[in-house]
């Protein structure tokens, strides 16, 4: 009995040297060569020391002798769960050494388990990505198997936060699964994203592409969107991706972690008086205020190299996570267009589902006017952030730092839309028009008939910006509840999120509201 159980023993450990090894050293190799981590490697840079849990080790896909497919432990796929900097976590990490880390029926029931560990006990999901795809011996059985892991996707949206980190090929089908998590990382040179492949695309439309033009990481953090971050290298990417997670909560139930980082409350910055330009015309850098008044000076910027006029991204004020939304006037005036509307409203939507308060600053002159904007579905895109903040019942904040025009000044969190309070800076303009616009319409016909009509003009747009385009009319009227001293901001902003976090608001029973995607 002693050496049969020795025996047994002995055998689990080369059962477990061998799902270790992947598909073997050379493989390795060649995956190092590339730039790129092996996937146990990954997943122990991105948790703690030797907290990782092993899920499935030793499961082996169907054997398909007569298509002279090998076997496996693991299944090309490493699942498990354990900690980021002591809070608990789920991952799967695709291993492209077997057979390209493409996925099959057990692989796809894998990762589907600790998906549903993570729903269950309300931890998050993050998800190395390293795959060629779907296992083409498998059949149908293998598209299959993506569906089911899209529906959980789907069904754990808004409960739990979901990642996903694309370190390699991501192609046809596979990409909808990092499409509908919260955030996605990319990899500069070695990752890529895509429906259809250079290939395909040189069949159908006769044009030479590479992968890299095609869906790489550059491609999908300034141009599509569909990505969130990118870095350099493996390293630097689970690196971030360890930041991103201490900002936000385990699940839909609880709260981010409080991070003390000893920045007095009462800390005022008198520079931030000096801010806003005399020259309503002349720009200034958003940046500047938002790490002025964040705990720390640090900030996690969502999206920085997309849609550059608006801003959104984490930080902490007085040790609790803020989203935090900022026209950007260094871009375009801080125009609001399409692109701009579709990542604010949904960097909102993320922090209102896991309820993470949120703080607009804004200085936005409008919606960009044109034809390809109003082609482009401009209105439906607007109408997508406007939604996203009215729909929302994490405490709202905003400050209107300088120019508020018109139905972007509504849209970008106004007291109208049900925001909590609402501060201006002294430099705050509010009105429906810019003053100039406004003068030229309103005085049309004395300017006219002037005998000098540019300085009428200019007298007539001073005349309506000191009448009209200033915070306190809309102060008298209850719309703005406080002109605070731009150095006060911190302060302010911090006393309003300690009164607001017993916040409660009351819905109307429905089953879900129909956003105009």
């Amino acid at each position: 009995m002693q050496r049969y159980a020795q025996d047994t023993l002995e055998k689990l450990e080369a059962m477990r040297q061998k799902a270790f090894l992947g598909g073997g050293s050379k493989r390795i190799d060649d995956q190092h060569h590339k730039g790129k981590l092996t996937a146990r490697e990954r997943i122990d840079l991105l948790l703690d020391e030797d907290s990782f849990e092993e899920f499935d080790l030793l499961m082996t896909g169907k054997a398909k002798a007569e298509a002279g497919t090998q076997e496996f432990p693991g299944d090309g796929v490493i699942t498990g769960h354990g900690t980021i900097d002591g809070r608990e976590v789920f991952v799967f990490s695709q291993d492209f050494t077997i057979m390209g880390g493409s996925l099959g029926e057990a692989h796809s029931q894998k990762i589907c388990k600790i998906m549903d560990h993570a729903v269950r006990v309300g931890a998050p999901i993050i998800g190395l990505n390293d795959s060629g795809g779907a296992r083409i011996q498998e059949g149908v059985e293998s598209l299959a198997a993506y569906g089911e892991i899209f529906s959980r996707n789907v069904m754990a949206s808004g409960v739990v936060p979901q990642i996903s980190c694309v370190m390699g090929p991501c192609a046809g089908g596979a990409v909808y699964s990092p499409a509908i998590t919260d955030f996605t990382f990319m990899v500069d040179h070695t990752s890529y994203m895509f429906v259809t492949g250079p290939n395909v695309v040189k069949t159908v439309t006769h044009q030479d592409i590479t992968a890299e033009d095609l869906g790489g990481a550059a491609v999908h953090n300034q141009k599509s969107g569909v990505a969130h971050f990118a870095q350099p290298n493996d390293i630097l990417c689970l690196r971030e991706v360890r930041r991103l997670v201490n900002y936000l909560p385990s699940n839909n139930r609880q709260r981010a972690p409080i991070l003390d980082l000893s920045d007095p409350i009462e800390r005022i910055d008198p520079a931030l008086d000096y801010l806003v330009p005399a020259n309503p015309n002349q720009t200034y850098d958003m940046k500047i205020l938002i790490t002025s008044i964040l705990d720390g000076a640090e900030f996690m910027e969502i999206q920085p190299h997309f849609a550059k006029n608006i801003i959104c991204g984490f930080g902490r004020l007085g040790g609790q996570t803020i989203g935090l939304i900022a026209n950007q006037p260094a871009v375009l005036a801080g125009v609001l267009d399409s692109l701009a509307s579709v990542k604010a409203a949904r960097f909102v939507r993320f922090c209102d589902a896991f309820n993470i308060p949120l703080v607009c600053l804004e200085d936005v002159p409008g919606f960009m006017p044109g034809p390809e904007q109003e082609h482009g579905g401009i209105i439906r895109h607007g109408a997508k952030l406007l939604y996203a903040f009215v729909e929302a019942t994490v405490p709202r904040i905003t400050v209107i730092i300088r120019k508020g025009y018109g139905g972007a000044y509504v849209v970008m969190n106004s007291k109208h839309i049900r925001c909590d309070i609402n501060f201006a800076w002294p430099t705050a303009e509010i009105a429906v028009l810019g003053p100039k616009g406004a003068a030229e319409i309103i005085y049309r016909k004395e300017i006219n008939e002037s005998a000098n009509p540019a300085e009428t003009l200019r007298r007539k747009t001073d005349e309506y910006r000191q009448m009209h385009a200033n915070p306190f009319l809309a102060a008298k009227q209850g719309f703005i509840d406080d002109v605070i001293a731009p150095r006060d901001t911190r302060h302010r902003l911090i006393r309003s999120l300690q009164f607001l976090e017993s916040k409660h608001v009351d819905q109307p029973p429905r089953k879900h509201g129909n956003i105009p995607l």
